[in-house]
């Protein structure tokens, strides 16, 4: 069982070298060089705070530059130089290791730099989780009595601990597996001959849910992106019995503004440059479903509320995207099992860091 008294305290257990090395980063000494991993809000938070002289990422470059950072391979690293690890979303963990390897070089975490000076914000995974258990901590722990195996409850006291602490320590059992995601033992994908694929980027899940169920049915893929579209119509154009619909789905039919830029993270959004089609799964798939994936970026709800006739009455399996926003934990199963009970929780997750946490609904 979760202590959840643990999770809401965020106990402060760092050695004294780990305080030692985010004080010297965060000082003014210039005895040893400083670098950040990570292209996002909290690797620019320590250039506000502190001089910092390059980003490290071993795929860069000659002469590649990021917000003004030189960017260098871990292995051009001087000695003594101190890194912080801004990474939170996919590879932390390994990002860390990586610089470990390099010797002579230390590395600190950003939430040990957050807690060294709070000029530094958390990163917003952090804040939002933190807000979140606090005002609906009866709905979390409602949701770790509802998981089906202890894998479930493993999966969720490690995401929830890192999501309240910015540690990524507590992820250290885990690894990247997009390849398996969506896919899950747990699923017995191989029985569900009709599968829809909302969020389906360029096609690679469609192509993997395939390669395992051979003799499916049909396949259905709403992805709203018209270059995602474009690279799913050519991967999958060899492929039987396909359906692309290229538009967003969601609660309502009509059109919404969407961001097409973020590759597989293309999202909709106020402040989006293209305006897209929405349809409702309900509306648009019209035989029985046995398999429904979603990872639509946060509009995961939206989109279970246009399925909600297909869930209540075909009782597919279901492998929906709960990371995007804190509260879909414990909101997603809630509305699922207001439309049918009948249904055993699972959890998963494919990353070592935040992102990638997948929930399965499988049919008791």
């Amino acid at each position: 069982m979760i202590d959840w008294d643990l999770a809401l305290r965020q106990d402060d257990n760092r050695s004294d070298a780990v305080r030692d090395t985010a004080r010297a980063f965060l000082g003014r000494s210039r005895r040893f060089s400083r670098f950040v991993i990570g292209r996002n809000g909290e690797a620019i938070a320590c250039t506000e705070v502190t001089k910092v002289d390059g980003l490290v990422d071993d795929s860069a470059r000659s002469g590649e530059t990021w917000n003004d950072l030189p960017v260098v391979g871990a292995d051009a690293l001087p000695m003594g130089a101190i890194v912080a690890n801004c990474s939170s979303a996919i590879r932390p963990v390994s990002a860390h290791a990586r610089i470990e390897t390099r010797g002579g070089v230390r590395v600190v975490a950003y939430a040990d730099l957050v807690r060294e000076d709070r000029r530094l914000p958390f990163p917003a995974f952090v804040a939002l989780s933190r807000e979140d258990l606090r005002a609906n901590a009866e709905r979390w722990k409602r949701l770790e009595l509802n998981l089906c195996d202890e894998a479930s409850q493993r999966v969720l006291e490690s995401v929830l601990l890192y999501r309240m602490t910015g540690d990524y320590s507590h992820m250290s059992g885990f690894s990247v597996r997009f390849d398996e995601q969506y896919f899950d033992s747990v699923a017995r994908i191989g029985e569900s001959k009709v599968f829809v694929d909302c969020g389906g980027y360029d096609g690679d899940t469609v192509r993997g849910y395939a390669l395992r169920v051979p003799d499916y049915k049909r396949v259905y893929m709403f992805e709203p992106s018209p270059p995602n579209v474009a690279a799913a119509r050519q991967q999958l154009q060899p492929m039987r019995d396909i359906e692309i619909v290229a538009a967003a789905v969601s609660d309502t039919v009509g059109t919404l503004a969407f961001d097409p830029s973020a590759g597989s993270a293309s999202r909709v959004a106020d402040a989006g440059g293209i305006k897209v089609n929405v349809v409702t799964i309900d509306e648009a798939v019209r035989e029985p479903v046995d398999f429904i994936k979603m990872d639509l970026e946060g509009w995961e709800r939206h989109a279970l509320v246009g399925a909600r006739k297909h869930i209540a009455h075909d009782h597919p399996k279901l492998a929906i995207a709960v990371y995007h926003r804190p509260d879909d934990f414990w909101w997603i199963p809630e509305y699922v099992l207001g439309l049918r009970s009948d249904y055993d929780l699972y959890l998963r997750h494919y990353s070592e860091g935040w992102s990638e946490t997948v929930m399965y609904f499988i049919p008791r």
